[in-house]
């Protein structure tokens, strides 16, 4: 009897053992639980986990005890992944999640609560976004004002690389929270939440007036390689053979290729998502520069491609991406223009978007945000609010479809030289605001004795969409004109061109006199 005993006793024990080991492999995917937003109509939101081989798993969305759907599924053999796709359905909240598995005998529950449905944004890059509203001008002020905001959701990413694409998080910093001061928002420096994902969400739920769910997957000093998949690099000619180089100083995280992608971005790739915005640039500068204006291109229609496929087609083929374009920084060298090349190959070389190349993004301009006393260096300006004032203006009218909503500073649309007075005249597609004359920030390439070179153009006079500029320093042809091509083109706020109303700054460019400008079809007169 005792035999017996013993016998039903490590029976009971190894049954024990296997329901708590089924359990374990049953769950959500790492970054779903309590507090999440989840994409609202038109597209569904995708549900997913880990479950046993060939077991059915019903998923229940609830609310009050109330069935809104059910969705079953299957976990295929010689797997242990499961995937639903829920009815769109309307912003708002809160909801239960719950997913049960059945399997022979075994029946296994997990759910998620407090689930909120809107818009859901995925936030990249490295420091500039990885910074935290601790970290930002009038921070206090900005860590106190959370309470009216806490149907914006966040969630944080924790740092980690791999060699190949991963299934899943290996980790998450923050679990999808309600906006905190101390806990979430304020953590560290360069820890979590982002303040430009914050503050851009924090804008949206203003306009929108429903849930806004943020996902922030950023790490400082990495270059755009690590964010890009193997193929995204093929296609502009970038290999893993023979990848040796000394690490530039702006490169202080992972710089192998994919990294990033495969740890930080691949495992998100099944969520529904609204949109992306991107802060990257400065880890390129003196990196693979010249490739920028591919890779970046590149990196944004691989990313559609591959979110759209992950979540069943729910996530938009031309999913919106935002992004900045690169702020003012102080160089050791004057005539350092590696900032002014990678600003201008974030746009394709084109110096605008949306674009043919780049169609469906949109663009913070930052050139005049520039933070010399920023005590965690000029590259970090800390004027963050400016940024995703305007990152959300760019989403407004790109991603929401406000036609008439003015997102883009004035770019001119024709030149035309004037060889009697010495004159280069700019007529504007938009009104321009002159808020101060500079005889520094255009320049042209005067051309001579078969040789070019750039040489100031001062501002002369102005109307509402028109701008001279003085030439007679020139005793040459003049062959191209270029506005703010410097590091630090001029002081904060202090730039000299701006549109009126939106006081949004004219952005950097480069055309040559006899092409199309920047950003129209107008050809420009000789």
């Amino acid at each position: 009897m005792v035999a017996l005993g013993v016998a039903l006793g490590l029976l009971l024990l190894f049954a024990l053992r296997a329901h708590v080991r089924a359990g374990a492999d049953f769950r959500f995917a790492s970054y779903m639980g309590d507090y999440m937003v989840l994409q609202k109509e038109p597209a569904g939101a995708v549900i997913w986990g880990f479950g046993l081989s060939e077991a059915t798993v019903t998923v229940t969305l609830c609310r009050e005890e109330e069935t809104i759907m059910k969705k079953v599924t299957q976990v295929p053999a010689h797997s242990n992944k499961w995937m639903v796709v829920l009815d769109p359905m309307k912003p708002g909240g809160p909801y239960e999640v719950m997913a049960q598995l059945t399997l022979g005998k075994t029946n296994l529950t997990v759910s998620v609560q407090g689930v909120l449905f809107g818009d859901v944004w995925l936030c990249s890059g490295q420091s500039n976004m990885q910074m935290t509203v601790s970290q930002i001008f009038n921070a206090t002020q900005e860590l106190a004002n959370t309470e009216a905001y806490q149907s914006v959701r966040i969630l944080s990413v924790s740092l980690n690389q791999a060699e190949r694409e991963l299934e899943d998080l290996a980790d998450v910093d923050l679990p999808w929270s309600k906006p905190t001061a101390a806990e979430n928002l304020g953590h560290g420096n360069f820890e979590y939440m982002s303040a430009v994902c914050w503050l851009f969400g924090r804008h949206l739920y203003d306009t929108l007036q429903y849930p806004v769910g943020l996902v922030s997957s950023s790490w400082g000093g990495t270059p755009i390689e690590a964010w890009s998949s193997e193929r995204s690099l093929k296609a502009c000619g970038v290999t893993k053979e023979g990848f040796r180089f000394i690490r530039p100083m702006t490169i202080s995280g992972p710089s192998e290729h994919s990294v990033l992608w495969n740890a930080m971005i691949h495992p998100l790739t099944n969520m529904t998502l609204k949109g992306v915005i991107w802060y990257q640039g400065e880890a390129n500068i003196d990196f693979n520069r010249n490739l920028y204006n591919c890779t970046f291109p590149a990196l944004i229609e691989d990313w559609r491609q591959t979110f759209h496929l992950g979540s069943h087609r729910q996530t938009e083929r031309r999913l919106p991406f935002g992004f900045v374009q690169l702020s003012a920084v102080l160089t050791e060298e004057e005539s350092d223009d590696g900032f002014s090349q990678i600003r201008w190959h974030q746009t394709a070389d084109l110096g605008y978007v949306p674009n043919p190349r780049m169609p469906n993004t949109f663009m913070a301009v930052a050139v005049d945000l520039g933070d010399r006393d920023s005590p965690f260096g000029s590259i970090h300006p800390r004027d963050k609010q400016t940024v995703a004032y305007r990152l959300h203006l760019g989403a407004r009218a790109v991603a929401y479809g406000e036609k008439t909503l003015t997102f883009q500073g004035p770019l001119p649309e024709k030149m035309e030289l004037w060889a009697g007075p010495g004159l280069l005249s700019l007529t504007y597609s938009q009104h321009i605001e002159v808020r101060r004359q500079d005889d520094k920030i255009f320049e042209i390439s005067c051309c001579g004795d078969h040789q070019c070179k750039w040489l100031p153009a001062p501002m002369n006079t102005s109307s509402a969409q028109t701008l001279a500029l003085d030439i007679r320093s020139c005793p040459g042809a003049v062959a191209a004109l270029r506005y703010a091509w410097a590091s630090w083109p001029c002081e904060y706020k202090q730039c000299p061109l701006y549109h009126p109303s939106s006081s949004l700054p004219a952005p950097p460019f480069v055309a040559f006199i006899a092409d199309q400008m920047p950003g129209h079809q107008s050809k420009a007169a000789k």
